[in-house]
């Protein structure tokens, strides 16, 4: 089998820390797009924006969480397509929002 005998090195453990790394800016730019959002009345729209990036937050922490998880196994196997998609996703929904925020 090839690869079977593959030493993994530092590589997952740099890859751990970069996705704690990107879990960290997600978490900066969410608290930051919630106080935009919030910045007003506290009308039901601004409400309901901070509901929407809060779940968009959330559902970024979990797939990295779980990511980050399977990076601490000896043998940690690649991104799920599902995975890489929410977190694809997740970041769009972020960027879309908050140029809708700003405009």
């Amino acid at each position: 089998m090839p690869g079977a005998d593959r030493d993994a090195g530092l590589q997952p453990e740099r890859t751990r820390l970069a996705w704690r790394r990107t879990t960290l800016a997600s978490s900066v730019v969410a608290v930051l797009a919630l106080r935009q959002a919030l910045r007003g009345s506290g009308s039901s729209t601004e409400i309901a924006g901070a509901a929407v990036i809060v779940l968009i937050w959330l559902v970024f922490l979990w797939v990295a969480h779980r990511r980050i998880r399977a990076l601490a196994t000896g043998r940690p196997r690649g991104l799920a397509p599902r995975s890489a998609l929410a977190v694809v996703v997740c970041t769009v929904a972020l960027a879309v929002f908050a140029m809708a925020v700003i405009l």
